[in-house]
């Protein structure tokens, strides 16, 4: 569906992006990881025909979006990370405009309207100001821009940036209902958003691609070891001298200490089950365990290996609620 060959982007000395190759099979859904500044949303500029590339090409359905940019982009339906929405406008009529923008037949303008405010869910909300909207609204008003003239790809940059958490899971709601009719490119860093809604996940760290693949073939390539966290009672020379006949540690490190208590992880090969061994060494010993949790590899794992930066943290999707100080409905 999607071919890009060699697609570079540089700013005088900086380059954004570098020599990336990718193709992007129809039917699934793919998620753009990367940390910001990765060059996610330059590669979405490019691939929508918004930027032009230093070098490199980009087809979408065999045409080249740079060569036969009409042709390329009616495959295309794009939403940047600002939802370019009239704020005086209502839906329906900032919808309307779009679709005359975008070349649809006018005897064929009043079923798609119906049609995309039905599947983004805005159809309550179409004759009300877009001023009034909350967040939310605005993303799905955006959406359902990007769905007029029935297009095969739909490119999401950053569609959940600023919305609460209620929003955020209504919104991967939208976009799984999307996946079942279109190809569908969404970038983020929120790694749960990515591992809950996408087929195959495509990783860029300083413009360079350094992975694709599914959630689980990833963190099954990075799967080298497996950890087994514990909390045990005891000081930390005899727990040491508890475990160390255990055969297939590889590593044993201690953490914190707090109260009599000792926190620490065993990194074992990825096939060695140490937890009866541990239980029974440590019982022998009367060091009581707490706590025992074993942690094979993450996809925040492979984030960090492959980008060298930590993983953005799940949490940091509720904070969102923070930022939210929108008036009017919540979607």
């Amino acid at each position: 569906m999607i071919e890009i060959d060699h697609l570079t982007k540089r700013y005088g000395p900086h380059t954004a992006v570098e020599d990336l190759y990718l193709q992007v099979e129809p039917g699934l859904i793919y998620g753009l990881l990367g940390p910001n500044g990765a060059g996610k949303s330059t590669t979405m500029n490019m691939m929508t025909g918004c930027l032009a590339a230093t070098e490199g090409t980009v087809r979408i359905d065999g045409y080249d979006i740079f060569e036969e940019p009409a042709k390329a982009k009616a495959k295309i339906g794009y939403l940047p990370e600002m939802p370019p929405v009239y704020p005086e406008m209502t839906p329906r009529e900032y919808l309307s405009f779009v679709a005359e923008a975008k070349g649809v037949q006018k005897e064929m303008r009043g079923g798609q309207l119906d049609q995309v405010l039905r599947v983004t869910d805005t159809a309550a909300v179409q004759n009300r100001l877009i001023r009034n909207l909350s967040k939310g609204y605005r993303q799905r008003v955006g959406i359902a821009g990007a769905l007029l003239g029935d297009p095969e790809v739909i490119i999401l940059d950053e569609p959940t940036v600023g919305l609460d958490p209620r929003q955020i899971i209504e919104i991967r709601d939208l976009i799984r209902t999307l996946g079942k009719k279109h190809t569908v490119i969404l970038s983020s860093h929120i790694l749960s958003e990515v591992r809950a809604v996408c087929d195959r996940i495509v990783i860029i760290s300083k413009g360079h691609l350094v992975a694709s693949d599914t959630p689980e073939n990833l963190e099954q390539l990075f799967a080298g070891s497996r950890t087994l966290e514990l909390v045990v009672r005891g000081e930390e020379p005899a727990i040491r001298a508890a475990l160390a006949p255990l055969r297939g540690v590889r590593r044993l490190q201690f953490g914190r200490r707090e109260e009599g208590e000792q926190s620490l992880t065993i990194e074992t090969g990825p096939k060695d089950d140490l937890r009866e061994g541990v239980f029974f060494a440590c019982a022998a010993a009367r060091l009581p365990i707490l706590g025992m949790e074993t942690r094979k590899a993450s996809l925040e794992d492979v984030f960090i290996e492959l980008t060298g930066q930590d993983a953005p943290l799940p949490k940091g999707e509720a904070e969102l609620s923070d930022q939210q100080g929108e008036e009017g409905e919540q979607p």
